[in-house]
């Protein structure tokens, strides 16, 4: 009996050990998106977002923000202390109010950073990372074949590493998902990799908006020296 045990065992070790190695990056993507967007919702999503953001020894910025990706429609109204700014991008159309004026001077544009270049970026960075795992599917972006396993501050996870076109993006991001459940718990990024530079953010507790699974908590951090840099709190208008 103990030897059968022993067979047993090892035939359990070596196929779990066969299944990490089979697992490509597309399966691991495709578990990982039906866990956090299991209806397909990503892709006709509206929705609104409230996120305030705390930066260590700064006061917090709070985000309203509107995303209908069917009507190529985005906008963010944020505040910070007294100010506060909205971009309303539709199409290609790009509107900056300030403090309510809808025209404000170039002086303001000027003081305070604000243009249709910077709408944009802030369009592209909440799709991106509130789109999470569904935007890696973009085109342009590519996801390595091989999976790896990765411990992160204890605990085990299946990693997948994704690089991007020249003409989408130069950094390289690894993305760390529970081995079990496919939920996304870590991304990270680095500019050159080679110099550890980059910051890794740790996600916690979940969010369902338009039952789409988003992380509420998101903690980012300095690859070099593990400083934290700010954490954004979400919650759904719903």
């Amino acid at each position: 009996m103990q030897t059968n045990r022993y067979w047993r065992f090892l035939f359990l070790l070596f196929t779990i050990s066969g299944f990490s190695q089979k697992l490509t990056g597309k399966q691991l993507l495709e578990k990982a998106i039906a866990y956090h967007d299991p209806n397909g919702n990503w892709a006709t999503f509206k929705g609104d977002l409230n996120i305030t953001m705390k930066i260590p020894e700064k006061p917090n910025r709070d985000s309203h923000i509107k995303i209908d990706l069917p009507n190529q429609y985005f906008s963010v109204t944020a505040t910070v202390a007294d100010n506060t700014t909205a971009y309303t991008i539709k199409k290609d159309s790009v509107t900056i109010t300030f403090n309510g004026d809808m025209h404000p001077s170039k002086a303001i544009l000027k003081a305070h950073n604000l243009s249709k270049e910077r709408a944009k970026l802030y369009q592209n960075y909440y799709t991106y990372l509130y789109g999470l795992p569904m935007k890696l599917e973009d085109p342009g972006t590519i996801i390595n074949n091989t999976v790896q396993s990765k411990t992160f501050k204890g605990k085990t996870y299946w990693v997948l590493k994704a690089t991007y076109d020249k003409a989408v993006g130069k950094d390289t991001w690894y993305f760390y998902f529970d081995k079990h459940t496919y939920a996304m718990e870590i991304y990270q990024f680095y500019h050159d990799e080679s110099k550890n530079d980059g910051e890794y953010i740790l996600l916690s507790e979940v969010e369902i908006i338009n039952s789409i699974k988003m992380p509420k908590i998101r903690a980012w951090y300095v690859n070099k020296n593990n400083k934290l840099l700010g954490t954004d709190i979400l919650k759904s208008s719903e």
